[in-house]
C-alpha cells in the first residue's frame, strides 16, 4: 500500500510539472496576454490593410522583430495598425512600412525597410510612409478586362 501511494505521487509530481511546462511555452512562444512579449509599441495608417490579422509578423531583413498587436478602422477608409516591437530594434523616422504576402496565397506581414535617418522612432511612435497591400484579385480584374479591348 505504501509503494502504490508513492507511485501516485510520483505520477502527479510529473504531470503537475508537464502542465506547467505547457502553460509556460503557451505564453513564450504564443505571447498570450501580453506576458510573453516585451518591446515597444509604434502605430502606421494604410489605405488597405490587404485583411491583415492581429498576431502577424513584423519582420525588417526577413527576420521576424515584432508582431501585429491591433488592426481597427481609423475613419472611414484608413486602417490603422499597432505594431509591438521587440526593445533591441531601433527603426528610423524614416522607415517604411509595407503589407505583403508570404508566398503567393500565404499569410500576410508588415515588412519594415529602415531609411536613412539617424533618427528613431520613440515608443508610441508612428511610422509615416506605408505601402498598402497588393490586391492579386483587383490585379487579374485589370489584367482581364484590359486585354479584352
Amino acid at each position: 500500500m505504501q509503494s502504490y501511494r508513492k507511485t501516485e505521487i510520483t505520477v502527479g509530481v510529473f504531470v503537475f510539472l508537464g502542465i506547467m511546462a505547457m502553460a509556460w511555452m503557451a505564453i513564450k512562444l504564443g505571447q498570450v496576454g501580453g506576458l510573453g512579449s516585451s518591446g515597444y509599441h509604434v502605430s502606421a495608417t494604410f489605405e488597405d490593410a490587404g485583411g491583415l490579422r492581429a498576431g502577424a509578423d513584423v519582420m525588417l531583413a526577413g527576420v521576424s522583430i515584432g508582431r501585429v498587436a491591433s488592426v481597427q478602422l481609423k475613419g472611414q477608409e484608413e486602417a490603422l495598425l499597432q505594431l509591438e516591437i521587440q526593445q533591441g530594434v531601433k527603426l528610423t523616422t524614416d522607415a517604411i512600412a509595407a503589407v505583403r504576402t508570404k508566398g503567393i496565397i500565404g499569410e500576410r506581414y508588415v515588412r519594415i525597410s529602415q531609411g536613412a535617418d539617424d533618427e528613431t522612432i520613440e515608443d508610441h511612435g508612428e511610422i509615416e510612409e506605408t505601402e498598402s497591400a497588393i490586391n492579386i484579385e483587383d490585379l487579374v480584374s485589370k489584367y482581364i478586362f484590359s486585354s479584352s479591348e
